[in-house]
């Protein structure tokens, strides 16, 4: 059980004073995210004006490593960020300083080519599940059972109770696969903290951070991320 900072998404500009956009914001606070008790960082790398890019991949990743040394750190694959398949994919491949571990989004259609050429450079796979039919598509994947980690991301449901049948509804179907891998269970906006409980209770991991959502449990506006890591902290103990 861990508590992992996910520190911009693809919050736009103003969503909050501290949202870090720049490769030297990033680096910053993702040391503050350690500092504060996370154990990983995931993060969307940006490019010099601020908007996302797989091409920043290289220049995040070793100028957060020299921050967060001996962190695992991960990034989107989202392919919104490049908007295309194939450019999607030669944008991975032409990393030279790899991540831990990206997230892989099962809604999207060409998520099993992009397992496959993650897996062909040794990068883990957060296998990215926010409905039930994502969990029946990646139980058929031949690829699935190597990936690092199950995301549960229930990040376009903000009614707590449909959420959580959604929740259900996808362990069941990895359970009747017999799928057992480590899950990282997390909310967005209105759900965050609720997920973040949940998670708790069901002894899986969990992230908060701005990617996620801006309010602390208390429900005020938080400083920054490391203020939203430091209450999850205390709620997964």
């Amino acid at each position: 059980m861990i508590v992992q900072a996910c520190i911009n998404g693809a919050r736009p500009f103003d969503y909050h004073p501290a949202l870090p956009l720049t490769v030297e914001a990033m680096a910053r606070d993702s040391a503050a995210c350690i500092s504060a008790g996370a154990a990983e960082v995931h993060l969307h790398a940006r490019a010099a004006d601020g908007r996302e890019s797989l091409s920043a991949v290289d220049e995040t990743i070793r100028l957060v490593r020299r921050t967060c040394p001996g962190t695992l750190v991960g990034v989107s694959t989202g392919a919104w960020i490049e908007g295309e398949p194939r450019r999607t994919r030669e944008a991975i491949a032409g990393w030279r300083v790899l991540p831990d571990y990206a997230s892989v989004n099962l809604s999207e259609p060409d998520a099993p080519a992009v397992i496959d050429l993650l897996h062909g450079m040794g990068v883990g796979v957060e296998a990215g599940l926010a409905t039930v039919e994502d969990a029946r598509r990646f139980v058929a994947l031949e690829e699935g059972r190597r990936i690092f980690r199950i995301l549960i991301e229930i990040d376009h449901e903000q009614d707590i109770q449909k959420g959580e049948d959604i929740v259900n509804g996808i362990a069941s179907v990895l359970g009747e696969a017999g799928i057992a891998r480590p899950t990282l269970l997390h909310g967005f906006d209105a759900t965050v903290w609720h997920f973040v409980g949940l998670a708790q209770q069901r002894r899986w991991s969990t992230r908060v951070g701005l990617e996620d959502g801006c309010r602390r449990v208390t429900g005020e506006v938080a400083r920054d991320n490391a203020q939203l890591v430091t209450d999850a902290v205390r709620m997964m103990r």
